[in-house]
């Protein structure tokens, strides 16, 4: 869910401390950050990452400038650094591959959507094997296209990435959940099986 055409006035009103434009923010963003953070193994609660990160906005949002797209990137690159100080914090840096903690994703029930039921509905050792070979950098990349929904661009600037190199690892992380999952291109939707050309 985005705020489209409302975004303008609902930022105005936030800056200005309007209780509803905060709660809109709030419900607009509090998801698929919590994904975002939560799936990226950060140690400790996902839950404090996300509130230090709306305490961010909350404190900066007089310095954004920009549309309802550069708000989110904004927003996520604002997620990244307090999950890298999460890392620090704990004397560690985030995991090369898949070392996340997959008790706190498993035992989250519900989000609000579709997809992140689903995805709560795989028992641990699914999951474990669908997330196994994807790196740090990998998983990021699909938390912000799939639960954050944002775009090549934004998911660019949010990983100070080029958008080349998200499309990369973009590609990598589905062909090895692919793998993980057993599958090969003949069985994706879409694509023709060599036996069919």
């Amino acid at each position: 869910m985005t705020l489209g055409e409302y975004f303008p006035a609902t930022l105005a009103a936030a800056r200005q401390g309007a209780t509803w434009a905060w709660e809109s923010i709030y419900r607009d963003l509090y998801g698929p950050l919590h994904g975002f953070v939560r799936g990226s193994g950060v140690p400790g609660e996902a839950e404090d990452v996300v509130s230090e990160t709306f305490l961010n906005i909350a404190r900066d949002i007089h310095r954004f400038e920009g549309d309802e797209d550069r708000f989110r990137a904004w927003t996520f690159t604002i997620a990244r650094r307090r999950m890298q100080d999460a890392w620090r914090s704990h004397g560690r840096t985030a995991p090369v591959t898949g070392e996340v903690d997959l008790s706190t994703i498993a035992d989250e029930r519900f989000l609000g959507n579709v997809e992140s039921e689903a995805l709560s509905d795989l028992s641990l050792m699914e999951l474990r094997a669908v997330i196994r070979g994807l790196t740090a950098m990998q998983r990021d990349v699909l938390m912000l296209r799939v639960v954050a929904d944002m775009s090549v661009k934004d998911t660019a600037e949010v990983l100070q990435k080029s958008e080349g190199a998200v499309r990369v690892l973009q590609n990598r992380a589905v062909r090895a959940l692919r793998d993980a999952l057993g599958r090969d291109d003949s069985d994706t939707p879409g694509k023709e099986s060599d036996d069919d050309a």
